[in-house]
């Protein structure tokens, strides 16, 4: 009799988790079970006016790395899942690339003091005065360089940043990104954590620099034609015509063809461990029995459905806070955006409740719908701050807040206020706790002890500016 193994959840994680058991070379059964009525997750993806496109979730993949690759992979099965060969279907007319040489792989900003300011890019802009930065960040390279290797197993992602970077790097652009990625506190997160590659680099070559320099914790990639065409046009991230929502549509298709039972509207109510080494899993309306559990569930809801006997880890699983992000999709009728780029980050010095705003129209100008309109979505801290949104000012030709979300040149063609479910940050714990950040899809790999959760496919999209 062969394995059962179940997953809990059916976003993006638990399908991944799904799809590489059905790939395995002896598959056991498997079933997905989700408690609400569709699939995906995070990942939503909506119709406006004009069909314009609005993604409630994440907007774009980054196809860097081994998760990147893999994940760009998925877009293969796409094709296939639809009948479609990527020669016949031509590669631009379903998958939008942001290549590296558009503006939007190229520029982006740093909103502080009332203004935006353009982070340096490329090699010479390291020599050139960069507000808000009081001095060329080629002094904080040099710092970087010549700062020897630390000595303590984890520090806060500030920490970390000032010690080798300098106060204003720390305070201004790492205090930004925690805030653009984790929704989090760069004082309270950890570089271990949340960082790894940069932990890896200092640990390995002493230098985060010369680390990622030498790929200091790269892993095999997988190959494709695709693969190799990302690579060769540098991009920076991709997205689906009709929305990223389409990649968790086609992997439900896929499963099922694959034998895979994927049940939804089934909330689990608990899991309980029998005399026979199997679990059970707790259902509205009935069980299941199962060899294995994979959760891709947030932490405290999996801390809600463990048996009494494993009381410390459902502990330690509440332990893991989370915030709560206001996401709000914005589309002006003739509005433009006075730069061009990927988006801008809000540093926490010049206003704790917004985080930032990306610039959908720079990168995917497809899902403008038909008129086009100008799309911008804003990430704030609370609902509170939903109606104080960063938006073209055409008086001033710069970006500020104001009440309300109408631009002086432009009308509103939609506001809409989505998810605002927590996201979980990954704390800066003692020694022994290493808390991979599971935002949106990422593992939680080790907590308290030396027995991993039942985690995420390692293929799924990674969080934050990774899973746009």
């Amino acid at each position: 009799m062969g394995r059962t193994v179940v997953v809990l959840g059916g976003g993006i994680s638990g399908l991944a988790a799904s799809y590489h058991l059905s790939r395995a070379p002896c598959p056991p059964k498997v079933v997905l079970v989700e408690g609400s009525e569709r699939l995906g997750g995070w990942i939503r993806s909506v119709r406006g006016p004009g069909d314009a496109v609005f993604e409630l979730g994440p907007r774009g993949i980054r196809p860097a790395g081994a998760v990147g690759a893999r994940t760009l992979l998925l877009f293969l099965l796409f094709l296939r899942v639809y009948g479609e060969q990527v020669s016949e279907l031509g590669l631009d007319s379903e998958v939008l690339p942001v290549r590296g040489d558009h503006p939007a792989a190229q520029n982006r900003f740093l909103y502080v003091g009332g203004a935006l300011h353009a982070l340096p890019s490329g090699l010479r802009g390291l020599f050139r005065p960069s507000p808000p930065f009081s001095k060329p960040l080629f002094w904080a390279g040099l710092k970087e360089l010549t700062t020897p290797r630390g000595k303590d197993p984890d520090e806060t992602v500030h920490s970390f940043a000032q010690r080798r970077l300098g106060p204003e790097v720390a305070s201004l652009a790492m205090d930004s990104l925690c805030r653009g990625v984790f929704a989090g506190n760069s004082r309270e997160l950890s570089i271990r954590s949340c960082f790894p590659s940069l932990f890896q680099a200092e640990q390995t070559h002493r230098s985060v620099l010369l680390g990622l320099l030498l790929g200091a914790g790269r892993s095999p990639q997988p190959d494709s034609a695709l693969i190799r065409q990302a690579r060769a046009e540098r991009w920076s991230q991709w997205s689906l015509r009709g929305g990223l929502e389409t990649l968790p549509q086609a992997l439900y298709t896929h499963l099922t063809s694959r034998g895979v039972t994927v049940l939804k509207g089934q909330p689990v109510c608990g899991l309980s461990l029998q005399a026979e080494g199997r679990w059970k899993v707790s259902l509205g309306d009935g069980s299941l029995e199962a060899d294995h559990v994979i959760s891709a569930v947030p932490a405290s809801v999996l801390s809600g459905l463990l048996p009494a006997q494993a009381a410390p880890l459902a502990c330690a699983l509440r332990a893991i806070t989370a915030v709560s992000v206001a996401v709000v999709n914005l589309q002006y009728r003739g509005a433009r955006l006075p730069v061009q780029g990927f988006g801008h980050l809000v540093p926490s010095s010049e206003d704790p409740g917004v985080l930032g705003i990306v610039y959908d129209s720079i990168a995917f100008p497809e899902q403008d719908g038909s008129p086009p309109g100008l799309r911008v979505t804003c990430h704030i801290l609370s609902l509170g701050d939903a109606g104080r949104v960063l938006v073209t000012d055409a008086g001033s030709q710069g970006l500020r807040l104001i009440s309300g979300a109408v631009p002086a040149a432009g009308t509103a063609g939609s506001c809409r206020p989505v998810r605002t479910e927590g996201a979980p940050e990954s704390l800066l714990g003692p020694p022994a706790q290493e808390l991979h950040p599971p935002v949106y899809t990422r593992p939680l790999a080790k907590t308290g002890g030396s027995d991993p959760v039942p985690g995420f496919s390692e293929a799924a999209p990674d969080s934050g500016w990774s899973l746009l």
